[in-house]
């Protein structure tokens, strides 16, 4: 990769690998749907501007159903539920269980036919991944924490579904034009819950650059960032900041919020990237042209195809 793609790559593996450690010292003091409005409401008055100056918006909008269907699945669903697990489990273990992505993705790539090949190797990664998050909710998580399990889980499969949706329906339009009409799509699914549950005083000096910190740099920001590193590097380096988001999360929730580091957090991390990198790994194509995966499709269009958290 050239220099500027390095940067870029580096960037990514940072901004996108921040959100848990910034979610958690937010859900202190805002409920998780709060959170996610004032999220939307930044992002979008970051990104709105952009959007429109470039001519993107309005044709997004003819296609009005399936990119409802994407900001439900894609952000709606998730964001809530990543709140709703960090009120409860640490955020290192958040960004640990959320590594399953590609795992999942793998998954359904073979369930819906737009990969067939589940060979020998992939079914090894599939096991392996799915083996460290056994060994994370075994040995990291109490039986009383099940419940966020469970939502990441759903939280997972929403991430693995959104390219889905997108390369199928959403793949003739621009990225840019898509991100700023989910979210702003989701912040107004969210304000009347999201102002009826805003506490009655203003939040900590903590929480606010907490939130700033997750609209403008980790969804706006980011989302610029990830379309020029697409623009640079191709969709399928760019994928692989799936594999260096995880050891961020993990770093900053050590560090910063002096989470717990254990044996079996390391085992479960190693074995959820192996596993990822096994399973999502291509074969070599024949030298016929053929069709693209799904998640190659959702990269051209300059969305993202990882798990944007």
């Amino acid at each position: 990769m050239s220099k500027r793609g390095w940067v870029l790559f580096v960037a990514m593996g940072v901004i996108w690998g921040v959100p848990y450690l910034l979610i958690k010292i937010a859900v202190d003091e805002l409920t998780p749907s709060t959170l996610v409005l004032a999220r939307c409401v930044l992002a979008t008055l970051v990104l709105l501007p952009i959007a429109l100056t470039r001519g993107r918006l309005g044709e997004v909008m003819t296609s009005w159903k399936p990119l409802v269907a994407f900001a439900v699945i894609e952000i709606m669903v998730p964001w809530l539920l990543l709140g709703v697990a960090e009120q409860r489990i640490s955020s290192s273990l958040t960004g640990l269980l959320i590594a399953s992505v590609p795992l999942v993705g793998a998954v359904l790539a073979v369930a819906t036919r737009l990969d067939d090949r589940l060979d020998g190797r992939r079914l090894a990664g599939l096991l392996l991944g799915f083996a460290g998050v056994a060994a994370l909710v075994g040995f990291e998580i109490g039986g009383g924490d099940l419940g966020a399990v469970a939502a990441l889980a759903v939280v997972a499969i929403c991430y693995a579904t959104g390219p889905l949706i997108l390369s199928r329906w959403l793949s003739h339009l621009p990225g840019i034009g898509v991100i700023t009409a989910s979210l702003a799509i989701t912040a107004i699914a969210y304000l009347p819950v999201g102002v009826a549950q805003a506490p009655s005083s203003w939040p900590s000096a903590d929480v606010v650059l907490s939130v700033v910190g997750l609209a403008v740099v980790c969804t706006a920001v980011a989302f610029l960032v990830f379309f020029a590193l697409i623009a640079e590097v191709g969709p399928t380096r760019s994928t692989v900041i799936t594999y260096v988001n995880p050891a961020v999360a993990v770093l900053l929730g050590v560090t910063i919020l002096d989470e717990d580091f254990t044996v079996a957090t390391a085992l479960g991390f190693v074995l959820i990237l192996a596993g990822s990198v096994l399973a999502t790994r291509r074969s070599p194509a024949p030298a016929v042209p053929g069709p693209r995966t799904g998640a190659t499709v959702a990269a051209d269009t300059g969305v993202c195809t990882v798990a944007e958290p």
